[in-house]
């Protein structure tokens, strides 16, 4: 689908509810509205096509149409959240970003021009006539890669039309995750409904308030819901389909949630910024077996790790060499079993922790003690050892304080009889630190010194 393709079948949509916010509900004809002035306002700031611009990237009537205006003009979209400044100017200048606007919740705005810069890698895209967006991945390294990807691609995955869903906008859109979520479902006509934050709470009440059908989220956050007992305070008779992605899910988890909502399907996602959301299959709702298939999408296991070439992948970093072989190949650096057709991931190759020659990985730890009465949350890593080379350590969120020494000889009773020896935590931390980031993933520091 052609961004031109999209934006008519947008307004095709005209009087239904496009986006709902806890203070605004807008119409697919007043998102058009605010289109044509972010339009007009582009011009007389000089914004040119193939322009990178930076913006806010939180869920808001402001910044969604001004998103979709810069997508109409044929720019280059950098959405970023602006809590660290440093982190921001690095990342326009990583983005080539020639002007920025900062976007306040009621649509007031301060505009400013920057360096800007070029990369051939947008010379092609504005060849090409298309807008753009540009992502940063959280790299390992700690230094972030700017990841540039066709709008025209992403929106190829929109070509055919589904069901008009009302969709829980959970990620935020200078997320892969969250760009796919407000392209597939203003693409056909559903609804985003941003929740007041985070909280289980608040994501609950909004489902519950507007009839939310769909729920992309991540394991963290459904363990967090699970524990909150959120779900008997609120009705969520809407609610048809979960998905869940960025992390491995935990076999509790997914056990509990699926006792807990046994109406609700459950179906693992999976996808990467350079790769963007490719079509997935859960085996069923309790599974942790997914079929990652699609249209001229192929996947291949290789030693174990995951690799993937998709059509509607990333045009390419803007600050890194480029990361596909000379056959289009990506090395995901994911770890993965393989069955008729379908995969089972086991975690990230960088996250396996290596105890005297045995692999150990964190989901599995992480899953295990979860099940503990009393355990919220758990973390965990490995640590440089001088015999073993590394051991297993795990970071612990109670729900009711307990002694670290008394919590680490319940934990090990109850783990012993679950995980083979090597496998159980050496080190134990009780913290009443929040284990997630902010997207709502489990923070490794990945640190390795005692």
């Amino acid at each position: 689908m052609t961004p031109d393709a999209f934006f008519v079948r947008m307004r095709g949509h005209g009087p239904s509810m496009a986006l709902a916010t806890p203070a605004h509900v807008l119409s697919y004809n007043a998102l058009s509205d605010a289109m044509t002035e972010w339009r007009a306002r582009f011009r007389g700031d000089g914004v040119a096509v193939g322009d990178c611009i930076a913006f806010n990237a939180a869920f808001t009537p402001a910044s969604v149409s001004f998103f979709l205006a810069l997508v109409a003009e044929r720019c280059v979209a950098v959405p970023l959240c602006f809590s660290e400044r440093d982190s921001h100017d690095r990342m326009c200048r990583m983005a080539c970003v020639s002007a920025e606007y900062r976007i306040a919740e009621d649509g007031t705005t301060d505009f400013w021009r920057r360096e800007g810069g070029d990369h051939p890698l947008l010379q092609t895209l504005r060849g090409r006539g298309e807008p753009g967006v540009v992502l940063f991945s959280s790299g390992s390294t700690g230094t972030p890669k700017a990841v540039l990807l066709s709008i025209s691609r992403l929106l190829s995955r929109c070509r055919s039309p589904r069901a008009p869903l009302r969709t829980l906008a959970f990620l935020s859109f200078d997320h892969i995750g969250g760009m796919n979520t407000l392209l597939h479902t203003f693409s056909n006509g559903g609804a985003a409904v941003v929740p007041g934050d985070r909280t289980a709470d608040a994501v609950c009440e909004a489902i519950e308030r507007h009839r939310v059908e769909l729920l992309p989220t991540t394991p963290t956050f459904l363990n967090l819901l699970l524990m909150s007992g959120a779900l008997a305070r609120h009705d969520l008779n809407s609610l048809q389909l979960i998905t869940y992605g960025t992390e491995c899910m935990p076999e509790a988890t997914l056990a509990a949630l699926s006792g807990a909502l046994p109406n609700v399907r459950l179906k693992q996602t999976y996808g990467s910024t350079e790769l963007g959301i490719l079509p997935t299959q859960s085996e069923s709702s309790r599974s942790r077996w997914v079929r990652v298939a699609g249209r001229d999408c192929e996947v291949r296991v290789v030693h174990g790790t995951v690799q993937i070439r998709a059509p509607w992948r990333m045009e390419g970093y803007l600050n890194a060499p480029q990361p596909f072989d000379a056959d289009g190949w990506y090395d995901t650096g994911d770890v993965a079993e393989e069955q008729d057709g379908y995969l089972r991931f086991a975690g990230r190759k960088s996250d396996m922790i290596n105890v005297g020659g045995e692999k150990v990985f964190p989901a599995e730890v992480e899953s295990v003690l979860l099940q503990m009465p009393n355990v919220v949350d758990a973390v965990v890593e490995g640590r440089r050892n001088a015999v073993m080379g590394q051991v297993v350590t795990a970071r612990v969120n109670l729900e009711i304080p307990e002694l670290r020494d008394s919590f680490e000889t319940r934990m090990r009773r109850f783990c012993s009889s679950r995980l083979a020896e090597f496998k159980l935590p050496v080190f134990v931390e009780v913290t009443a630190e929040p284990l997630r980031s902010a997207r709502f993933k489990r923070q490794r520091s990945r640190a390795v010194e005692p």
